[in-house]
């Protein structure tokens, strides 16, 4: 572990981390990891107000929310929040102007960054200390390295973010106990060139898979875009056995409650991987245009289906490890690579290491 950036436990600190999903589930370890070391030193984490969702409750953290679409009004917001305070440490956890921006609402001592490799947006010019260069390193992975510049050893990942009982029950109402359960989240955040959704026809096929060969409950989540109630009304279509369809239908609470509940989560690289980490429920990733060990799911790495080093070589002629760090497949087709039957494989794999056995052999 690196020589600490301080010198003394801090009164308190202040965490910039803005979104997305899984990147704010990734932060938590490391306010965990802080919290377990420093209990007397209070943490304020700078978050999205959708973030806010998901975490809002978090023991030990008060939450400075920023509303981007309240514009440079947000900003403003956040600034009144935290006036009349100046903290030892800031740690900014989030490499984008955006929240370079909300950074600079804050008065702080030590603002310490990620190194010049990973200082995406300048973020350089916003910190005056910078955690140590770690190439090849996961997402969560290069978060926790805030907590060794701390002087703080990480220790194994904790979460417990809160989920009250009105979420568990309502996880209960849609997961029999005892039954097989596969939720689907099909689709990603939608992003410029971003294609890192599986088709709604192999969706289908898997979910009738799961269904014959488990009587397996399936359960379709996510949000409430266009193209995901696209995807839940053509997975319905297509599939023979109709899932339950609670896309839209969930606030964040509710979904980690349902995953919390689940057997095995089936999704590409997306917020609800991480949250399905979060509480322990394997998940089957779909990886074609991002590179697992960047930002897979981090304990199931072994049930990713990988097509990013085939996509890459056809997009670019080359290894993975001759291009930068976590660089994009920005193939429209590349999803493609998928076939339903590397799905089912890993899914057989995650029930069998959940003890569920197949009633029936496939046809």
């Amino acid at each position: 572990m690196p020589a600490p950036l301080i010198d003394s436990v801090p009164s308190e600190l202040c965490i910039v981390r803005l979104s997305a999903i899984g990147d704010t589930c990734h932060t938590v370890p490391a306010v965990r990891a802080i919290q377990s070391a420093w209990p007397s030193t209070r943490i304020v984490w700078i978050i999205g107000k959708v973030e806010h969702g998901l975490m809002a409750g978090l023991e030990g953290v008060e939450f400075a929310v920023l509303d981007k679409a309240r514009g440079w009004r947000g900003y403003l917001d956040l600034k009144r929040q935290l006036a009349n305070r100046r903290f030892p440490v800031l740690l900014h956890m989030h490499a984008s102007m955006r929240a370079n921006v909300a950074s600079r609402m804050v008065e702080a001592d030590l603002r310490i960054g990620f190194d010049r490799a990973r200082a995406r947006d300048f973020q350089w010019l916003f910190c005056n200390r910078r955690i140590a260069p770690r190439p090849g390193s996961h997402v969560m992975d290069g978060l926790l390295q805030f907590v060794e510049a701390l002087g703080i050893e990480p220790g194994p990942p904790r979460w417990d973010i809160p989920v009250s009982d009105a979420d568990r029950a309502f996880a209960a109402s849609i997961i029999e106990e005892g039954r097989p359960s596969l939720v689907i989240s099909p689709c990603t955040g939608q992003r410029f060139r971003n294609y890192r959704n599986w088709d709604i026809e192999s969706y289908a096929r898997v979910a009738d898979y799961v269904r014959e060969r488990y009587d397996a409950n399936v359960i379709l989540t996510g949000g409430k875009t266009a193209i995901e109630r696209t995807y839940a009304d053509g997975i319905a279509r297509a599939a023979k056995s109709k899932p339950v369809d609670l896309i839209g239908r969930t606030t964040l609470k509710e979904l980690l409650a349902l995953l919390e509940r689940a057997s095995v989560l089936l999704c590409p690289d997306s917020g609800p991987a991480h949250m399905a980490t979060a509480v322990r429920t394997p998940v089957v990733g779909l990886y074609a245009t991002s590179n697992r060990h960047r930002t897979g799911p981090y304990f199931s790495q072994h049930l990713v289906v990988d097509k990013y080093p085939e996509a890459v070589s056809r997009e670019f002629g080359r290894p993975v490890e001759s291009l930068r760090w976590g660089r994009r497949v920005r193939d429209p087709n590349a999803m493609s690579l998928i076939r339903p039957e590397d799905v089912v494989e890993k899914i057989d794999q995650a029930f069998a290491e959940r003890g569920i056995r197949p009633i029936a052999v496939s046809v």
